[in-house]
């Protein structure tokens, strides 16, 4: 672990309070008791919370509702009021903030003073982009913010293999958005955000892996991940699947099609300690939920509280508990919880 590392987990803990330890024992024992029981508990409120500003985007992304522009459920931006509703209510317990669901965040106009109050108000903030719009005035906007995490999503090493998913994008103008930022963090003598590229691995680009490790060696980025790929339509194969196992979230079985990896177990950590709320203050489960079908509530109208705990929130989580296989969100998904 380098000393980028271990000073963006001391920001970690620098927003941990007596508060949020309390309600995170409160959450992590609601779990355990819950898997151990199967009757499901949900005591303290949650640690993580995902607020999506906007679901517009600019890129036209093959597996990505927001790049299809195929959602079922509205679209639209966050209004400020329901943020700033939503931060004061969620700030004494939440630990981690992501402005992120689906569309490109830096879309919405405001992203960056939600930020700034998120930072005031002691929470760990993070964003995830495709990083089309890093200029100079947004630069100085996010490192004067306070943004703790920034995800740049970087999935290709030439523009060629690049825009094969990121169809619609540029390299060279995400790559000098990078650059940019990392000058503009020094200029400003700040460590933050720390900055992750992250590269989606397909069956197009698997083979450009020590390409993206130079790319990101030369733009010195703090970490470097690669993530698998989620494709819908597995089950007979995709050309987006990689043929490097430990790379794909699928298997091919001996018969033919392919079955996911995860063996989908009763329980799952997300749903005990955070959840999603759209744009329009839908609350769902979970990000694989991504047309929000499984609506918990509507923070617009209730407290998230109250919505933590309803009984439609506990009935999602028992399903979860009795068979989780039979979730159709839950079908795709790699999380396990542990």
């Amino acid at each position: 672990m380098n000393a980028n590392q271990w000073k963006d987990r001391l920001a970690f803990a620098s927003k941990l309070n007596p508060g949020k330890l309390i309600n995170a024992a409160l959450v992590f024992g609601s779990y355990l008791y819950s898997r151990w029981t199967g009757v499901p508990v949900s005591k303290g409120l949650p640690l993580s919370l995902s607020l999506e500003p906007t679901t517009a985007c600019n890129l036209r992304c093959p597996e990505c509702p927001s790049g299809l522009r195929s959602f079922t459920r509205p679209t639209g931006n966050l209004k400020d009021t329901l943020f700033d509703k939503v931060l004061d209510e969620v700030a004494p317990h939440v630990i981690a903030f992501t402005f992120y669901f689906q569309g490109e965040p830096f879309i919405h106009s405001g992203l960056c003073s939600m930020i700034e109050k998120a930072h005031k108000k002691g929470l760990y903030t993070i964003v995830s982009t495709n990083g089309h719009f890093l200029d100079q005035e947004q630069c100085e906007e996010i490192v004067r913010s306070g943004l703790d995490r920034l995800i740049v999503s970087v999935d290709g090493a030439s523009q060629e293999i690049y825009e094969t998913y990121r169809k619609g994008g540029q390299l060279t103008q995400v790559t000098s958005g990078i650059e940019r930022l990392i000058q503009t963090r020094a200029r400003l003598k700040s460590r933050k955000p720390y900055l992750i590229l992250q590269h989606i691995v397909f069956k197009h680009n698997e083979d450009q892996l020590a390409e993206i490790k130079a790319l990101a060696s030369k733009l010195k980025v703090d970490k470097l991940e690669l993530k698998t790929a989620q494709v819908y339509d597995y089950e007979e194969g995709s050309e987006l699947i990689p043929e490097t196992e430990v790379y794909a979230r699928y298997q091919k079985k001996e018969s033919g099609g392919f079955v996911i990896k995860n063996r989908l177990l009763n329980h799952c950590w997300k749903m005990w300690q955070g959840c999603v709320i759209c744009w329009d203050g839908r609350v769902v489960p979970c990000c694989f939920d991504k047309d929000a079908r499984h609506q918990m509530g509507n923070v617009s109208e209730e407290r998230l509280a109250v919505i933590w705990r309803s009984p439609d929130y506990l009935k999602f989580r028992q399903r979860i508990l009795e068979n989780r296989k039979g979730i159709d969100i839950c079908t795709n998904c790699t999380e396990g919880g542990f």
